[in-house]
């Protein structure tokens, strides 16, 4: 709630009771019901893994990313994957650069509960060799424009570059079978990764003592509202979690009716992202490059990497200065002959 108090300044009482009034009469500042959402865009880049959401004046950007590390002692036939949230000043005046304040560490615990609790990704596919090598994959969310209701758009954010996300392959093979050989793209496809369903959140804001109910609140409205709450359901109603901060008491009937509308939401915002991963894929396809079978290999040995490249372009190279080197030598000697 740091973000929240850091630009209520910047509300003036008139502005407040303005807003406030407004909602009682059930209009927004922005010309919404009190239940409508923003509109939402959702571009990707040029690299895998990469998206860009923005939900009205809200705007942020996130980037998937995945190594091969070691994994934990007591899962080890799953892979691992973290979120980390990066706020810019240069989207709100209120956000320090540096080390993640508390709005940070709380937008990225939200995100990462809803997809490890609903288990929404197959860790188990992660696991290259059991009990030592796993793939770990980073999710880094950046907040470009903060508009308002950063919790959405990162949860967006974060399930499109997920589902635009393709991994290297690789392959287990060598003497003792520990041997594991990561292709490159152009040797072989990249595999997506295995998505079970898309938990979507919404967040509410409460105002007037909780008697009066918004969904998917703006940044004035997060400076006039007494508390808020996520919910996180997939398109089939499931509850995949709920966050309510703050000390501000919700009745047990606000709760269900945030419950009903979220999954009355649910299944038109996985469309629309569904929609736009299937516009990107197939926009991808048609730029598929050519893949030979005799390009470059990284072999993994354990936790260590080794990479090895034996391009034949390379190969062709490496024979021209050889023979280039053992011409001036023998020339050398000619020389060296002679002169004595």
């Amino acid at each position: 709630m740091e973000g929240r108090f850091a630009n209520l300044w910047r509300l003036t009482v008139n502005e407040s009771k303005f807003v406030e009034s407004a909602l009682q009469s059930e209009l927004r500042v922005d010309g919404r019901g009190l239940y409508d959402y923003r509109k939402l865009t959702i571009k990707f880049g040029k690299e895998y893994g990469s998206s860009e959401v923005q939900l009205g004046q809200t705007h942020v950007m996130g980037f998937v990313t995945a190594q091969l590390v070691q994994p934990y002692k007591d899962r080890p036939n799953e892979g691992s994957f973290s979120i980390f949230t990066e706020y810019s000043p240069m989207a709100d005046p209120s956000f320090e650069p540096g080390h993640p304040g508390e709005s940070a560490v709380e937008l990225g615990r939200i995100i990462d509960r809803a997809l490890r609790e609903s288990r929404a990704v197959d860790t188990e596919s992660l696991c290259v060799l059991a009990g030592k090598l796993v793939w770990s994959v980073r999710i880094d969310l950046h907040i470009l424009d903060n508009g308002g209701n950063l919790v959405d758009a990162a949860n967006i954010a974060a399930l499109a570059a997920l589902m635009t996300y393709r991994r290297p392959d690789c392959t287990v093979g060598g003497e003792s079978s520990q041997e594991v050989i990561i292709h490159p793209p152009e040797e072989r496809e990249p595999l997506p990764l295995i998505i079970h369903h898309l938990p979507i959140a919404f967040t509410f804001g409460f105002f007037n003592k909780g008697s009066i109910l918004v969904m998917d609140p703006t940044y004035v409205e997060e400076a006039v509202m007494c508390g808020r709450m996520t919910v996180t359901v997939n398109a089939n109603g499931d509850i995949c979690a709920i966050q309510k901060p703050g000390e501000e008491g919700v009745n047990q009937s606000v709760v269900l009716h945030c419950l009903r509308l979220a999954s009355s939401r649910a299944a038109a915002t996985t469309k629309i992202i569904r929609e736009a991963v299937e516009a990107y894929n197939r926009e991808r396809s048609s730029q598929k490059v050519k893949r030979h079978h005799t390009l470059a290999k990284s072999e993994v040995s354990g936790p260590i990497v080794v990479v090895r490249k034996r391009q034949q372009q390379k190969k062709s190279s490496g024979q021209e200065k050889a023979a280039e080197i053992h011409f001036w030598l023998w020339l050398w000697w000619l020389i060296v002959t002679f002169w004595r």
